[in-house]
Order: C-alpha cells, then structure tokens, then sequence
C-alpha cells in the first residue's frame, strides 16, 4: 500500500484495544458505584469521533448521555453535571487548551474525568482523574478514538443489563486491527481512482446517517478542509432533502457514506435521488468489504472506524496528487484565534 507501516497501523490499533479493555472495567466501577450520567466531549474532531459511541447510549441505554461544544460548557457549565458525572475528554495531543479549561470546569463540580490521549506527559493526562494514554498520529487516531469510546458506551449498557452478549461482542471488537487492515487492502485501489479523479474539484457535497455521519461530517471538516483546504457541506442524510438538495446539479461533488446500521436507508435515499441529477455521485460503502471475523451486530458498530480507515487511504493518495501534505496549515496552531 502507497505510503504505508502496516505494522505501525498494526501497533497503534492493538493498543486502542488494550486501552477498550482497560476501559471497560473502569466504566462498569464507576456505574456500579452510583455514576448518574456521561459526558463524552472534546475538542474539534475529537468531539465528532465520541458521536457513535454517543448515539449509541441515547438510543440504547436509559443512562444519560450529553455531548456538548466544550467552549459553551467552559462559559456556562451544566444542571448535570456534577459529582455523579462521568466525564470522559479524548485529546490527541493532550494539550487541547478548551479541553484543559473543561477538565478543570469538570472536576470543580465533582466528576471524574477521563482522559483519552495519545501522550502521557501533558496537561491532560497528568490533571485528569484516570488517563488512558494510546500513542496515535493524525492518521491513526480516529480508529483509536472510536474503538475507546465504543468500549465507553457498551461498559455502561452492559453494567446496566443493556447489552446482550457483550462478551462475545468484546471478542470481535478486540479483533478490528486486523479486520481494519485488511479493509485498507481491499480499498487500495479504489482509494487511488477516486482520488485521483476528484484531486481536482473544489466543492464537495458529503452525506451520512446514523453512525456513518460523524465520519462524513469529520473528514469533511477536519480532512477536505483544514488539511486540504478544500471546500465541503457535510449534511446529514435526513436533512439533505431540507435545503441541500437544492444545489444539486449535474457536475456537484456528492460523496456518501453507506454503514450497515439501522440508518442504511436514509443514506440509500440520498443515493437514489442524487443519481438522477449528478453525474458526481461516489459511494463508499462498508458493505462490500469482506470483514468475515464480524458478526452483522459488529459489523453495524464497525460501520464508522471501516469508513475511517478507507479515508485514509483516500487521504494518503490525495495529498500526494494535489502536492499538499495533510501537516500543511494557514492558520491552526500556526497565528492566534
């Protein structure tokens, strides 16, 4: 594969599981022990990776889950959060400043605050109440996020009696590492074409539901953006047919991401009337990778970390192409805002 360290890849995943499994005994404590409600927040795209985890208790779990944008909860807190409170930050490089004014907003009520990062010796890790520390990059890191926050959110549904078979489910979860590479090989090609034919294009139109949306709305905004400067409209697949679908023509860019939950068909219905208008459309869809260690139910919750691992082998090809390094910025990290 075309600028690739499989064994990196290989490493850096299996300790995203060795954190999922460290993780999921400290949930249940804590649960166990009188938790009332979990916030899962960030920063940026690390608060988009915590939404499938996120989605997943809203609609699964009674236990009470919020997401917020961490500088509206830093300025005006929260009736719910409190002592009973789970707190959980991901930070890649654990240096996030909002991230580090919310553990301290966070801790100043009470909550225990988890930390999720890729280095130890930073702010984050050595202020939060537990850090679970996972050596990632920028390409690494969504799988990595996504594997620890799923391990958050079945701990607690299955702590509550929510959750059916989760040791099983655990077995084939723990397996994605290898399942993720092998999805990469399969995308190879395909990764190469549709980057070389969209290098080009300015604009681009980027579709999901369920758990594949937080993907969309992340490699639109944190990819095609910030590292590509490359202009795009995430859009929620229901509310595509509320506006988007008015700027539909015959040579706009409309990228979808299909996954193998509930939401499937929203996603399909996108695709349906979009292929009528553009001659643009790209799908890409988990379904047609053979990942044949994972049942249907892993397969659906695997949906967005296949759709992560597929984009960057997109990315890598792209950023080549277009002569544009994913490190390159104007602004991020590089003036004051």
């Amino acid at each position: 594969m075309f600028n690739f360290d499989a064994e990196r890849f290989l490493r850096i995943q299996d300790g995203a599981v060795a954190q999922a499994q460290a993780l999921r005994p400290h949930i249940a404590g804590l649960v166990e022990n009188g938790a009332q409600n979990i916030f899962l927040l960030g920063t940026g795209g690390a608060a988009i990776l915590m939404e499938p985890a996120a989605d997943l208790l809203r609609k699964r779990s009674a236990f009470p889950v919020f997401t917020e944008f961490t500088a509206e909860l830093n300025i005006d807190g929260s009736v719910h959060l409190g002592s009973n409170s789970i707190v959980v930050i991901p930070s890649l490089s654990g240096t996030t400043k909002e991230s580090i004014e919310l553990l301290e907003t966070a801790q100043k009520a009470g909550a225990h605050v988890i930390v999720l990062t890729g280095h130890a010796n930073t702010p984050l890790a050595q202020k939060a109440d537990k850090a679970f520390v996972n050596f990632a990059e920028d390409d690494t890191s969504c799988e990595s996020f996504y594997i620890q926050s799923y391990a958050i959110a079945h701990a607690i549904m299955a702590a509550r009696g929510e959750l059916e078979n989760a040791q099983a489910l655990y077995q084939e979860l723990d397996q994605l590492p290898q399942v993720l590479l092998s999805v990469k090989q399969q995308f190879e090609s395909e990764a190469a074409q549709i980057a070389t034919h969209i290098q080009n294009m300015d604009y681009h139109i980027i579709a999901g539901a369920g758990n594949t949306w937080p993907e969309a709305h992340y490699y639109g905004m944190c990819i095609l953006e910030e590292m590509q400067w490359i202009r795009t409209r995430p859009v929620h697949a229901s509310h595509f047919f509320h506006g988007t679908l008015e700027i539909l023509e015959k040579d706009v860019s409309v990228l979808l991401y299909k996954g193998e939950d509930a939401y499937r068909p929203l996603v399909e219905r996108v695709e349906n009337f979009a292929k009528q208008y553009t001659n643009e459309l790209i799908i890409f869809d988990t379904a047609k990778f053979d990942m044949s260690d994972l049942s249907p139910t892993a397969r659906a919750y695997a949906s967005p970390i296949a759709l992560a691992t597929m984009m960057e082998r997109m990315s890598a090809h792209l950023e080549s192409l277009r002569n544009h390094p994913l490190t390159t910025r104007r602004y991020y990290k590089r003036v004051a805002y």
